[in-house]
């Protein structure tokens, strides 16, 4: 995987656990996203970030989306999925005690037990240097380690795809103040 990974030369790709840990990240993640190497590994979890229990949310998602809702839904009913494949995974298992507890949103989502695979979204990144820039979100999946393989990328020949090359070009934009807002 790693090696397919890395021959994707700019195309913007992380990795993610079962439980939505981020695990790894290339170059051109870094440029669209930020680096997030200064941020604890723990704290590197989408869904935790995601539902509002992890400090990091100020910096490592600056992304708005379309549907919001279908987003948390679609995690949600992702980690239940993980749930189901790895019911002994103490992290795991820890990640839905914490989330079940310090959000009401994630609580009531699990409760509906849907259990389903997050595959797509459409996304716009608040890139601090070059502005907007709209994004096709593809997850995919490799069957065995439930590991999740994020891909974003822009339509060809748009001034999105434009404002992601210059962003790559720029390299990672500077970390965010800490004032900055996760916009959704």
């Amino acid at each position: 995987m790693h090696r397919l990974l890395s021959r994707l030369g700019d195309v913007a790709v992380a990795v993610f656990g079962a439980d939505w840990q981020l695990i790894w990240w290339n170059r051109g993640w870094a440029a669209l996203l930020g680096d997030p190497s200064p941020t604890p590994p723990r704290l590197r979890n989408f869904a935790r970030d995601r539902f509002g229990t992890s400090p990091a949310r100020l910096a490592l998602w600056p992304v708005t989306e379309l549907d919001r809702e279908a987003v948390d839904a679609a995690v949600v009913s992702d980690l239940r999925r993980a749930t189901g494949r790895f019911p002994q995974d103490a992290r795991l298992a820890g990640l839905i005690h914490d989330l079940s507890t310090a959000s009401r949103r994630f609580a009531d989502l699990w409760a509906t037990g849907t259990v389903a695979t997050h595959r797509e979204d459409h996304k716009t990144i608040e890139h601090p240097s070059v502005g907007p820039i709209t994004v096709d979100c593809d997850v995919l999946t490799d069957g065995d380690s439930e590991l999740k393989i994020v891909v974003m990328t822009t339509t060809p020949g748009t001034p999105d795809e434009t404002k992601l090359r210059l962003a790559v070009i720029a390299g990672p934009p500077p970390p965010p103040q800490a004032t900055r807002r996760l916009q959704r």
